[in-house]
């Protein structure tokens, strides 16, 4: 459940000025407006807050939008070889092509045991039609484990801050992974050993260890409730259930989904996903009312949350 702080109270100045010197007087003064302003600020509508923070792009969100095929910002892509990375495989890149906002967060997504990026290269541009630059990245190999693969998106986005030809289009605090089943366990890899990441998104997401409670990366994970490849009785739920409360987490699961939701068009989780990601990567709490409740309807068997504090 959300949290708010208790409303600050204003300190008391009701008492008499007549005694005191004209410095306290003004003393007084001044912390009596720097209080009105404290409680003005913590009064201000959602809007008006939001206008203050330098990472929030593109209009304001509405289910539509989240649910169109594509997000307000025109997108294009380039590859990138195996031959001039180190630590990844390559794979391809999609950005905004627009420049006028500033700098975009960036999120890594890796395929899932056997797969190639093309499985699931419908989240690229989708993703990035919201305001992100996306790496969908190709493994080493295609057997890779999980913690193989959670080292490989750390070194896509070190990649992508570094070297790519569109670092400058990047804010390097604000970075993200994703992952489609051993994928998914990666992203969640990736979270333990980075955790300056801004937010994680596993996807279906298979591994061997259970226990994540040293994840302090806000997460979401999305589970299929038909998936007998990583069921979620035995992966997704117990890794929501490991991270810490303390911690940012959610639970999406989908109805009579199998394990290989992720590799057609969804559109529950690109909705999840990229609310996930513009409340955590971009700070952006327009967002939050898509997390707080959550999302509803047929094509949701269950929703867990912590509900983010505004």
């Amino acid at each position: 459940m959300s949290i708010c702080p208790d409303p600050q109270g204003v300190p008391d100045v009701s008492s008499p000025t007549t005694t005191r010197p004209r410095s306290a007087r003004r003393a007084a003064g001044l912390a009596l407006a720097a209080a009105l302003a404290a409680t003005a600020t913590l009064a201000a509508p959602p809007a008006a807050r939001a206008a203050d923070n330098p990472y929030e792009r593109g209009p304001a969100p509405t289910v539509a939008l989240l649910e169109a095929s594509r997000g307000p910002f025109a997108t294009a892509s380039q590859s990138v070889s195996s031959l001039s990375v180190t630590g990844f495989g390559g794979g391809v890149i999609y950005y905004p092509t627009s420049t006028s906002e500033g700098t975009f967060g960036a999120v890594a997504i890796s395929p899932g045991y056997t797969a190639a990026w093309s499985s699931i290269s419908w989240l690229g541009p989708r993703i990035a039609s919201h305001g992100f630059v996306v790496i969908g990245i190709e493994t080493n190999t295609r057997l890779d484990q999980p913690d193989s693969r959670g080292r490989q998106l750390l070194a896509a986005l070190d990649y992508l801050v570094e070297r790519s030809s569109v670092r400058g289009r990047i804010d390097s605090t604000r970075l993200a992974v994703s992952g489609h089943s051993m994928g998914g366990g990666g992203s969640l890899e990736a979270a333990v050993a980075r955790p300056s990441l801004q937010a994680a998104v596993p996807l279906a997401p298979w591994n061997l260890d259970k226990s994540w409670s040293d994840v302090r990366v806000p997460t979401l994970i999305i589970g299929g409730e038909s998936d007998s490849v990583a069921p979620v009785s035995s992966h997704s739920e117990p890794f929501y259930t490991s991270i810490p409360a303390s911690s940012e987490k959610a639970y999406l699961e989908l109805n009579g989904a199998s394990h290989f939701f992720p590799q057609t068009v969804n559109t529950p989780t690109a909705r999840q996903a990229v609310a996930w990601l513009k409340r955590f990567v971009d700070n952006d709490t327009r967002y939050e009312q898509f997390l707080c409740p959550g999302p509803s309807g047929s094509a949701v068997q269950e929703y867990r949350n912590t509900c983010p504090s505004a």
